[in-house]
């Protein structure tokens, strides 16, 4: 018996056949409305839960390689890593051990990943999540863009959060980039579109209230209105929101190069990890959707992040790799799904003694004093001694001075 055959309802026609069929669906969906939609609505459901995933590219200097270089052939493509995995890679990268909770085909994918040869690490790394895009591939075309040659894989979001486990905190040193700007000023915003290649113009009569327009890829303008609060629609508060986003990721990358310059001073500086998260995208996104402003911001965005580690390589001179985490999920605001956690070495021998009885500390101490005081009285008298002795002894019996004399 078919999946679709019905006992006969006396119809007229024949059992199991096209117009038997038919009818089947009919009665079903006449029937059974809300069964059928329930169980679509929960496979859709649940469907979409499985594919909460994300992406991570990994950027590395084409001159100066940490990572493997990646193939069209690769079968590594194609498969899929855990947040743990991309934490771990992290940790390599800056020159530390993985954790040890890492399972055996998480340490063969970062053998995939990861150049074979401990003694070449950048110990610098650029760590972004990117929230509201779980693939940038599916917005935009990354052809023309530095991402299209970096090594990317899907991402497993778990539900749990991943810990970046790192030594002391002296050895690593951390610029957080989600410092928000607490103020604006038009000469950031001109010294942003001029870097970018666009233009800014202001508006004379309110400042913070121009129009900005960057070119991106295939010589199509992004422009973004900067209008103020009072009197625009929240698709520009959208736009000028996603603005100030990349304001402040420029000017706290401008911020860690800075730290960089300080520690690159020391000659065993510590290791550098610049870390954050943006979802300025995502906002904009939310109002425009993927496409159209949505999709030539995605754009922006990418352009932007190109021209950032391209400054970045000339200020670590090509020793420092990038990690863009694409997080489709939205978790709550001022969090990260990737945190770290610093881990203190146990040190190899205790020398240090606890003093937590103060009589028994003051006891051995008095011990002590009075061992050194009594070893230094009986070598200062055997010294005298033996100075006594030594200027009162008769001249030939010095063997040192008489060897060859014949003593009484």
């Amino acid at each position: 018996m078919g999946f679709l055959d019905t006992p006969d309802l006396g119809m007229g026609a024949p059992r199991g056949s096209e117009s038997d069929s038919s009818f089947s669906l009919q009665w079903i969906f006449a029937f059974a409305p809300s069964s059928i939609l329930s169980l679509i609505s929960s496979f859709l459901f649940y469907q979409s839960k499985a594919e909460a995933t994300g992406s991570v590219f990994f950027i590395d200097n084409p001159q100066h390689q940490y990572l493997r270089t990646p193939s069209q052939n690769d079968v590594f493509q194609s498969h899929s890593m855990l947040l743990s995995e991309v934490g771990a890679v992290v940790s390599v990268l800056l020159g530390f051990a993985p954790p040890a909770t890492l399972a055996a085909d998480g340490s063969s994918k970062l053998n995939e990943v990861l150049v074979p040869n401990p003694f070449n690490r950048p110990r610098a790394v650029l760590m972004l999540e990117v929230r509201g895009v779980a693939d940038p591939k599916l917005v935009v075309d990354l052809d023309s863009m530095q991402l299209f040659d970096a090594f990317n894989s899907k991402v497993i979001l778990g539900s749990n959060k991943v810990d970046i486990q790192l030594p002391d905190e002296d050895e690593v040193s951390v610029v957080f980039l989600d410092e928000q700007l607490a103020d604006h000023s038009e000469k950031e915003i001109h010294e942003l579109a001029s870097w970018l290649g666009g233009s800014y113009v202001a508006d004379a009569s309110e400042p913070l209230n121009g129009e900005l327009t960057i070119p991106v890829a295939n010589g199509v303008n992004v422009n973004l209105h900067m209008s103020k609060e009072s009197h625009f629609s929240s698709l520009q508060k959208a736009e000028r929101d996603f603005a100030f986003s990349l304001l402040a990721l420029c000017r706290n990358i401008k911020r860690a190069m800075g730290v960089h310059e300080d520690l690159a001073q020391s000659k065993q500086g510590p290791a550098e990890l610049m870390m954050g998260f943006f979802d300025g995208i995502k906002a904009l996104q939310e109002q425009y959707g993927p496409e159209g402003v949505g999709q030539q911001g995605m754009r922006l965005l990418l352009a932007t992040l190109s021209k950032i580690f391209d400054s970045l390589q000339t200020s670590y001179e090509g020793q420092i790799v990038g990690v863009i985490f694409f997080n489709g999920a939205s978790p709550p605001e001022s969090e990260t799904v990737l945190n770290l956690m610093f881990t203190s070495r146990p040190s190899s021998r205790w020398l240090a003694e606890s003093n937590s009885n103060a009589t028994m500390a003051a006891e051995v101490v008095l011990v002590r004093r009075t061992l050194a005081w009594l070893t230094g009285i009986i070598l200062l008298i055997a010294t005298l001694l033996g100075i006594y002795f030594l200027l009162n002894m008769p001249l030939t019996r010095d063997t040192l001075l008489y060897s060859n004399v014949k003593l009484d």
